[in-house]
């Protein structure tokens, strides 16, 4: 475990108030002590907003940054140069080091080789957490990215299927990470060993949770079922979400605590 990352899209940090974000931070911060670095979600829309977003995580103890696209890239698409911009901007106000933010190619905020490429040089960019869900550009740019910026880590956050990106990276910037964290850890280690065997082995005992908690209807619904997960490991004692989520349809906290037994991943202790 390298770091601790809040204020995700697996949780509910943009549905929080900026003091409750920020209250966030600090008691992760507290809760480790400093002994690992805390990375921020940072998803104002505008450079200005997300560089005093981030002077604000800074302030409350972030050391990092996981930057988001401009949300409106989604549907609209960005300019050439817009996302360089947006790094820039934060890099400049808060001086956190910032993690590049592959999203899915089925989105128009999928950002393009040559625009991964200049953002992975810019000043204060240490890694880039990639779930572009599509193999052919997997396999074709994150090569690219490896031979341009040795040094970059590379962090795959395809959750529904870890097998296949495990052998290309240095870790995983993942939700799942919440609630199977030392089954990933395994995971990651088999990838580096190049273990097909020990790797398939793992992901064949994860199965029923990432169905259970992944090939839902839709991701958001994930983000719900996480929270069941994290009730059935022990960390929370209910799965009260804040809308726009919605509970899931009745059954489905059954569906996962079966899930999760079939797994062997049961309650763990957590300190007072």
């Amino acid at each position: 475990m390298k770091s601790l990352v809040v204020l995700g899209h697996a949780g509910e940090g943009t549905f929080l108030t900026e003091k409750e974000q920020q209250d966030v931070i600090r008691a992760f911060r507290d809760s480790v002590e400093d002994r690992l670095p805390i990375i921020a979600g940072i998803t104002k829309e505008g450079n200005i907003t997300a560089a005093l977003e981030a002077k604000d995580a800074a302030e409350a103890g972030a050391k990092g940054a996981l930057v988001y696209p401009s949300h409106g890239w989604l549907r609209f698409g960005f300019q050439q140069g817009a996302p360089q911009a947006r790094y820039r901007a934060i890099w400049e106000e808060s001086g956190l080091e910032e993690i590049l933010l592959q999203y899915p190619d089925n989105t128009k905020a999928s950002y393009d080789l040559d625009t991964q490429l200049e953002i992975a040089g810019q000043e204060g960019v240490f890694a880039t957490k990639n779930g572009v869900r599509n193999m052919r550009r997997w396999s074709t740019e994150i090569p690219a990215l490896r031979a341009a910026y040795p040094d970059l880590q590379v962090l795959s956050c395809h959750d529904e299927y870890l097998l296949p990106t495990m052998f290309d990276v240095d870790g995983l910037l993942v939700g799942y990470g919440n609630i199977a964290p030392e089954l990933l850890v395994d995971l990651i280690d088999a990838g580096k060993a190049r273990d097909y065997a020990r790797a398939h082995e793992i992901h064949t005992r994860l199965l029923p949770v990432t169905k259970a908690v992944y090939h839902r209807g839709s991701h958001m619904e994930g983000t719900v079922a996480l929270k069941w997960g994290l009730v059935n490991r022990g960390i929370l004692d209910h799965a009260t979400v804040r809308e726009p989520l919605l509970p899931l349809p009745d059954g489905a906290s059954g569906e996962i605590a079966a899930a999760f037994r079939a797994a062997e991943l049961g309650a763990v202790a957590v300190p007072a």
